[in-house]
């Protein structure tokens, strides 16, 4: 007998192939059958005539690590169909911690809830503790580079030393053993922008060796996209391991185009056979830390110290200079402008949340760095920012391609309590509904049936998981029902936090968690381990 049987939908199996209407039967947590089940008794049954029942959504590119202890329910995501997120990413994971180094990941981490304390060390002490409470969705755990060089040198900058870099080896080799699935990097980002390639590679054949993958937000997205696209491909073939360029993109008006040459990169790799993939979100604005504006010196030592530089007129003179005139060549007003950056969280000055760096100068009677500067300070650095900067045209090229997934590069969020502050980037809210709503059905980019094959097949290759991202027999019952003429996204960059339309039933390893559009307050979630 089953335990539910999901009756008369279109079933779109996460391979790419059109759908067909079929019956689903589900017991405990996996997928018996699927077919003809009119004759099959069940202890439930799921009328699903006129929707579509896809594999549940694995979200390769996520930011919730952090935001998963303030909200086991993971709303935001878990109400889009998101089923899997993969965790840990940009270089940055909650562990490993070392004693002599804590509070400056703390810093590193600009937002920490209530129930992260750090009492953990090493990555599968986190998981484990982690895993303790249970989650609405299934969990990846990246290693982030960063978060090893902190652990290790903290805010260096500089080369590790030998015995330094032996133990950023040890430790990843430690998360992975504990059940991490490879090594991420987030090259804009201090410490992670202090590495070489070299110390990368170093890194990244640990995880080889472990047969994990390599994710990377990528060391440059404007004028140097090509070169860090380039970077990232030479550490996969280096040191013999699958590469994951994280949200594929060019930044900036001036650098529009290059997503072409980006993907050709690609492209290339995998004709000399290596295993290059990428993934993108479907939005034309790109969204970061407000202390990326600093040049990487400005962060050595980490928040506290560059807290110091602000309050310094020798060193915020050499910012604005390196702001208005950078060693590196294009400046970020090159790429946007002040009036295309807005903020978007703020824990003290909350009258800047929502409004135009330009805005904000003219209101105040400043200098636009001036009023970015001061924001910063007053912030000590833990505030975030949306930049509109990306192209459409990049962005459906980006989506048709066959090696790019789907990631959101947000967080599980929620439009109440401590989750609900600011405006963030919609995507946290609406990344899959406006795949499959506004590029799949009303601009016909492409398919239903490939759109959610880069949901759930697609990054299932990527991470190796056979038993999800497909409907069939014995995978598991990651499920969602969705109504294919309604499915839409609602968050805006004004007001983001707004559930979608069209998500009606999201099953979890055979369980509820949202039933006719309702959370039911389930969490079948589970940390997974690599195959």
């Amino acid at each position: 007998m089953l335990d539910l049987k999901i009756e008369g939908a279109t079933v779109v199996d996460g391979s790419g192939a059109p759908g067909a209407r079929a019956d689903v039967g589900v017991r405990d947590d996996t997928i018996v059958a699927v077919g003809d089940l009119s004759r099959e008794p069940a202890g439930a049954r799921l009328g699903a005539a006129g929707r579509v029942l896809a594999p549940g959504f694995i979200d390769v590119h996520s930011h919730s690590d952090w935001r998963l202890w303030a909200n086991r329910r993971a709303e935001s995501k878990i109400r889009q169909g998101v089923t899997t997120e993969v965790v840990g990413n940009c270089g940055f994971s909650p562990a490993p911690v070392s004693a002599e180094h804590l509070e400056e990941l703390r810093g590193f981490a600009l937002y920490v809830p209530a129930g992260m304390d750090f009492a953990w060390r090493s990555v599968g002490e986190y998981l484990r503790a982690f895993d303790r409470e249970g989650t609405a969705l299934n969990v990846v755990q990246l290693v982030g580079h960063g978060t090893l060089r902190v652990a290790a040198m903290g805010f260096a900058h500089r080369a590790p030393e030998t015995q330094e870099l032996l133990r950023m080896q040890r430790l990843l080799d430690e998360a992975m053993e504990a059940g991490a699935w490879g090594l991420s990097t987030g090259l804009i980002y201090a410490p992670g922008s202090y590495a070489t390639t070299e110390e990368i590679v170093a890194l990244a054949r640990v995880a080889a060796r472990r047969r994990g993958f390599y994710a990377s937000h990528i060391r440059g997205e404007g004028a140097t996209l090509l070169a860090a696209v380039g970077e990232a491909i030479r550490v996969g073939r280096e040191a013999g391991l699958p590469v994951q360029v994280s949200h594929i993109k060019a930044a900036g008006r001036p650098n529009w185009g290059k997503v072409a040459d980006a993907l050709a990169l690609v492209d290339a790799a995998r004709a000399e056979g290596l295993d290059v993939t990428a993934d993108v979100y479907p939005y034309t604005a790109s969204s970061t830390t407000l202390r990326t504006l600093l040049p990487d010196w400005a962060l050595e030592g980490g928040v506290e110290a560059m807290r110091a530089r602000l309050t310094d007129p020798a060193a915020r003179a050499r910012i604005r200079r390196e702001l208005e005139a950078p060693p590196a060549g294009q400046s970020l007003l090159d790429r946007v402008g002040w009036e295309n950056i807005m903020v978007s969280y703020c824990a003290v000055r909350k009258d800047a949340e929502g409004r135009r760096l330009s805005e904000l100068a003219a209101a105040r009677g400043q200098d636009p760095i001036d009023a970015a500067l001061e924001l910063l300070e007053a912030e000590g650095g833990r505030a975030y920012m949306i930049l509109f900067q990306l192209d459409e045209a990049d962005l459906r090229r980006a989506l048709v391609h066959p090696a790019v997934m789907i990631g959101s590069d947000g967080s599980a969020l929620a439009p109440y309590g401590e989750l609900a502050q600011g405006k963030p980037h919609p995507r946290s809210y609406g990344t899959f509904p406006r795949v499959l709503g506004e590029y799949a059905r009303e601009q016909r980019v492409l398919p239903l049936a490939r759109a959610i094959h880069k949901m759930t097949g697609l990054p299932a290759r990527r991470l190796g998981l056979r038993d999800r991202g497909v409907i069939a027999p014995g995978a598991r019952a990651d499920l969602v029902v969705l109504d294919p003429r309604r499915v839409a996204d609602r968050a805006t960059y004004e007001d983001p936090h707004r559930y979608p339309d069209g998500i009606e039933h999201v099953l979890v390893n055979g369980r509820f968690v949202v039933k006719d559009g309702e959370h039911t307050g389930s969490l079948p979630g589970r940390v997974l381990t690599p195959p």
